[in-house]
């Protein structure tokens, strides 16, 4: 039953949640908020929705770049390189990005008459990014429900597993992780050093999956 409306980046997460759950996705909404990255990305995401004959929308969020700070904002020099963990990556924070495109998907969800918002958060990204977490989830599950005269609710099935975990899924789909983006600089190519590069390629390699992304750097 197509009951659900899924937030897709274009990114290895959000793709995998796109093949995965596709039967029953919708519509699929993606925003475009000037980040380096987001050309890229979103490229991938309508050529995925288009391949499955998903309905596609892109939202223009432009007051975040003029109004919200962060690197993942200020060109590819202002990304980090190295670990992708608290301490490199908080620089990429936006503030609350998850809880204003979820406020957006559930005016949207409502409006076509959708019962569910899938998004594609993990726990990798639990320590970074506060509005990846189990208990904003929870929390924005009952604001979105109760605000919501269908009593919209949130999917996230992906919110305990490690982005090794979400590839061996993709892998088990057969998807060509080639076709999505991770790295923050938005460059031609990933970039291969900058944190979401790196837990890229660590996570294709824990699965077990042949990496055939094009790295500037590796």
């Amino acid at each position: 039953m197509k009951d659900s409306l899924l937030v897709l980046s274009g990114g290895l997460d959000s793709t995998t949640m796109l093949y995965e759950y596709h039967e029953r996705i919708a519509l699929a909404i993606s925003f475009h908020y000037g980040s380096n990255h987001n050309d890229k990305e979103l490229a991938f995401a309508k050529m995925h929705c288009e391949r499955l004959g998903i309905p596609h929308i892109i939202i223009p969020l432009n007051f975040i770049k003029e109004y919200f700070h962060s690197s993942l904002l200020e060109g590819a020099d202002a990304i980090p390189e190295g670990n992708y963990d608290e301490e490199n990556m908080k620089s990429t924070v936006v503030p609350f990005r998850n809880g204003i495109m979820l406020a957006v998907a559930a005016g949207m969800a409502e409006n076509n008459h959708l019962q569910y918002i899938m998004l594609a958060n993990h726990a990798g990204d639990h320590t970074i990014y506060p509005d990846c977490r189990p208990d904003f989830v929870d929390a924005m599950n009952h604001a979105v429900n109760a605000g919501t005269w269908n009593g919209v609710q949130l999917l996230t099935p992906y919110t305990m597993l490690t982005k090794a975990d979400i590839a061996a899924h993709g892998k088990a789909l057969g998807i060509d992780y080639s076709e999505t983006w991770s790295c923050y600089k938005g460059g031609e190519h990933h970039c291969g050093v900058c944190g979401t590069c790196r837990e890229r390629i660590e996570a294709l390699q824990l699965a077990g999956i042949e990496d055939k992304t094009v790295y500037e750097e590796c």
